[in-house]
Parts: structure tokens; sequence; C-alpha cells
């Protein structure tokens, strides 16, 4: 049965509390509890910014096929079903004022029919394939998989008949509790498979990388130059945007990491 409108309003007076949640899963009886019951069967994946990887240099593939919104791309085309939320529900929550609140998720998948209309609308997979775009215009991130939470909080189901799509920014993000929550349910949200970020010579510890602007809080400066935590990074590729000195890459370790982000989330969810 699909959530009421009032849970949307109970998500936007807590939000700001799930810091204080998360630390809760390290209790070993409270964190198996949350786990079944918000995260059970997950695999979830930041999207590297396209701009972000490198054409031509760690593989001998055309540029074409090195683009990491064709997975969500991918499964917008091969879905029956196509919703859009009116709203981000963490931008909204926590009102922010750098990143369109009004470009919400995609939800692909026959369960996102029984969504409450009132949080958005059901669309085509052309107008799914425009949002997506606009969506990564703005400087927001795809995030991409089988989300329990969602079928919790959207009261629908099966879970393994729904996709979510996030477009996230860094500063309101769920998931910049990730530092505070039980590895066990970290590693459920994790950077593309065969992809990773380096820290190259050309780096002069100006900084910017670390102020601000990793979700995750997963660089930093240590004796004048940046490093980056690999088990934190997500590889959502930010940091490679914004240096300066050109001295964060990433890293193509798979050259088959398209066709194994969309085999992965088809082991998952049935968007027909």
């Amino acid at each position: 049965m699909a959530s009421p409108y009032w849970i949307k309003t109970l998500i936007n007076k807590t939000f700001s509390g799930r810091f204080f949640f998360s630390k809760l899963t390290h209790n070993p009886v409270i964190g198996r509890m949350i786990d079944h019951a918000l995260f059970d069967g997950d695999d979830i994946f930041y999207l590297t910014k396209d701009r972000a990887i490198p054409v031509n240099k760690s593989v001998d593939l055309p540029e074409s096929l090195m683009i990491p919104s064709l997975v969500a791309d991918h499964f917008i085309r091969e879905a029956n079903y196509h919703w859009i939320m009116d709203f981000c529900i963490c931008r909204e929550s926590s009102h922010c004022r750098d990143y369109p609140v009004d470009l919400g998720c995609i939800f692909l998948g026959e369960a996102a029919v029984d969504i409450n209309p009132k949080f958005g609308r059901r669309v085509t997979s052309d107008e799914a394939l425009a949002h997506a775009m606009r969506c990564r215009e703005a400087g927001l991130v795809h995030l991409i998989g089988r989300n329990k939470l969602d079928t919790v909080w959207l009261g629908v189901g099966p879970g393994r008949k729904l996709l979510t799509i996030c477009n996230c920014c860094p500063c309101c993000c769920l998931w910049k509790i990730l530092p505070a929550i039980t590895p066990e349910i970290g590693c459920k949200i994790s950077r593309m498979p065969g992809i990773s970020v380096r820290i190259t010579d050309k780096c002069i510890g100006c900084g910017i990388c670390s102020k601000n602007l990793c979700f995750v809080d997963a660089i930093h400066i240590e004796n004048q130059r940046a490093v980056i935590n690999k088990e934190s990074c997500r590889g959502c590729g930010r940091c490679v945007e914004a240096c300066p000195s050109n001295a964060i890459e990433v890293i193509i370790e798979n050259s088959g990491f398209i066709n194994e982000s969309i085999r992965r989330i088809s082991n998952l969810v049935d968007v027909k």
C-alpha cells in the first residue's frame, strides 16, 4: 500500500537526525535490526561523473563506450514503467540552496506504479532520459541500484521490481551518513565496479578537494598532499572535476566496467 503524504512531512522533520540513528547501527542488536528492516538485499553504487572519466588514457575503448551515465540510460530504456519524483527528499529536508530541489529520483519497474501520485508522476522513457540529463547538467551524481529503504518509505514492492536512480548533491545526500554507519551496511553502497580514484604527482596540496566537496569525507590533506581513503571513496568524481591542478584521476581497472555495472543491477532488479 502506497505511503500517505504525511510520511514525507515526517521525513522532512526528522532527516537531520539521520547521523544519530546511523551511530546506533554499531550496537550489534540494533544494527542487525536496522540492516534487515531497511537495507536487506541492497546493492547500490555511485556512477562516476562522465566528465571525470579519462578519455583514451587507461583503456583502448571509444569514448562513447566509457560514459558511466550509460548505465542509468540503459535501464531507463529497458524499463516498462518510469516514475519521476517532484522533489528530492534529501534536498527538500535540508533546505538546499546550491542544487535544484525539484530534480527528484527516478524510479523504474512495476512497483513504481503504486507510488503515491502526490509524490510525483509516471512518465515516458524519453521524459525520464531528459530528466536524467538535466540532473547531470545541474552537477548531480547518479546513485543507482536496489534500495530497500525506498520500498519502505514509499510503501511499494517487491524490491526486485523497483530500481532507484537518485540524483545526489554533495551537501544534502542521505549517504553522508556512510562514515558514521556500520561497515556491514556501508559496504552495500559502493563505487562502480572496476573504478578507482588516485592522486598524482601534480598535487600541490591546495586543499580544494578536501573542503565540503566529498560527501563521505574520503579525501584529506596530509603532509601538503591530498590523500584518498580508498575504503571510504565512492568514486563519484567530484574531486577530479574540482582539482585546479588536474592532479586527481579516475582509473579504469576493468574495461568492461559499464557492462559489469549493468550485470550487477540486472541480477537484482527487473525493470520490465
